[in-house]
């Protein structure tokens, strides 16, 4: 299963139940319009390392497409260099390079992000790097970096499934990828070396947190996650985890400490939006932090995802929220908060299902603490992917196109440009 359908599932799931310090940054790959210009929005084309994986193994496709991206008016490609599997596509000194995925496997000797950055030059394109932040394996096949490193043995988040049992992600083959436990200690350290070692070698403009979240509300159940639970509410929890939540008749029965648990898991996720952002702006000051995440906010609480505005008062609208979860919103992190209405209907201010629905949700949860980008899934608007652009250029304050493997399967060029050019920005 790509990348692309694992998201589609996992947001469908949701529903249901993130040269060295002196590089340079004084050239920008877009010239900014001058006091008479029309403002030109950032629109993004985000190129997908797992499902593009053979197409960019070859050096004339990324010449090709990414010109092809600047020739229809995007101004901007997101980067996908560390993909579920914990591996990376860019030179890391201590993330194994990916060579494999499915049936192609591949050797290159040149910088695959290095080579996108150097064609966006020539074609004045900004660039901004994309990772996965806690998954790094791939329980389908049993591959990737928490299956091939003993490092990684007990660091995995612990699932709590519905027959009341304990197992390790990696061992659960529905899952979409084996997350990393972020309360530990390891793991905190490997997710901010690889964003300070990212920043300080790559001239990049953004870096947007991609899975920056728990795996989802069966996760994350081990003791260390307890130990943290506990030193946070300043009380311990007797029956862990029934006193979170248990199942009975494959329904999840909340217990006395969830919604405590729910503001914990969001502060834990809060933190990591902060750090990052902090080490990211400590090498290089102008880049710009950006966080992906679905539209359908009030479903959030189950990964731990708060990205609405602290001012924001979470719990007046939602009863599995307390007092305190909107502390956990970390809008004022981020520069850029690309909000993920990936949803079939386009208009409609009243239609929860419509993206018009969630750019209006989205300017109303973050307060004006970070600007808004719609973004689109491709796969949804066969052909009617300019009305979205233009929806969301006009209504939002950027645009963000998933993915370029469908852009290039459904041939939909030509109404992107349409898109962008009605939107007049």
């Amino acid at each position: 299963m790509s990348k692309i359908m694992r998201r589609l599932y996992a947001l469908l799931a949701i529903c249901i139940g993130l040269q060295s310090t002196a590089c340079s940054t004084e050239s920008k790959s877009v010239e900014e319009p001058g006091e008479n210009e029309v403002h030109v929005k950032p629109k993004y084309l985000w190129f997908d390392a797992e499902a593009n994986f053979e197409r960019f193994s070859n050096k004339d496709s990324i010449d090709y497409y990414v010109k092809k991206a600047k020739d229809v008016g995007f101004t901007d490609i997101v980067v996908d260099v560390k993909p579920i599997y914990g591996k990376a596509l860019y030179k890391s000194s201590f993330i194994p390079e990916l060579t494999t995925v499915g049936s192609y496997s591949r050797t290159i000797d040149w910088d695959y992000l290095q080579y996108f950055i150097d064609q966006a030059k020539k074609n004045k394109l900004r660039v901004t790097v994309s990772t996965t932040f806690f998954p790094a394996g791939h329980p389908g096949d049993q591959s990737g970096l928490v299956y091939e490193d003993k490092k990684w043995d007990g660091k995995t988040g612990i699932a709590y499934t519905s027959n009341n049992e304990l197992i390790d992600i990696r061992n659960d083959k529905t899952k979409v990828a084996a997350f990393m436990n972020p309360l530990d200690p390891d793991v905190r350290k490997f997710v901010i070396d690889m964003v300070r070692e990212i920043v300080t070698k790559y001239d990049v403009q953004g870096y947007i947190l991609d899975y920056c979240r728990f795996s989802g509300i069966e996760t994350e159940f081990s003791e260390t996650t307890r130990k943290a639970f506990e030193d946070y509410m300043g009380e311990k929890v007797p029956n862990f985890p029934r006193d979170i939540f248990y199942y009975q008749n494959n329904q999840k029965v909340e217990g006395r400490f969830a919604k405590k648990w729910y503001e914990f898991r969001a502060m834990v996720i809060h933190d990591y939006v902060k750090e990052i952002k902090e080490t990211a702006k400590g090498i290089k000051p102008d880049i710009k932090i950006e966080y992906w995440a679905a539209s359908w906010y009030n479903a959030l609480y189950a990964n731990g995802q708060n990205w609405a505005s602290k001012k924001y008062d979470t719990h007046a609208e939602n009863t599995w929220a307390t007092e305190n979860y909107k502390n956990a919103g970390f809008a004022e992190h981020l520069d850029a908060f690309q909000i993920g209405t990936y949803l079939n209907t386009i208009y409609g201010k009243n239609d929860p299902e419509s993206i018009e629905y969630g750019l209006i949700r989205g300017k109303r949860l973050l307060k004006g603490d970070t600007k808004l980008y719609g973004s689109i899934y491709a796969l949804n608007h066969k052909d009617n992917i300019e009305q979205a652009i233009d929806l969301c250029l006009k209504e939002s304050e950027g645009l963000m196109v998933f993915d370029i493997v469908q852009v290039i399967g459904f041939n939909q060029w030509d109404a992107i440009k349409r898109g962008i050019a009605n939107s007049g920005f």
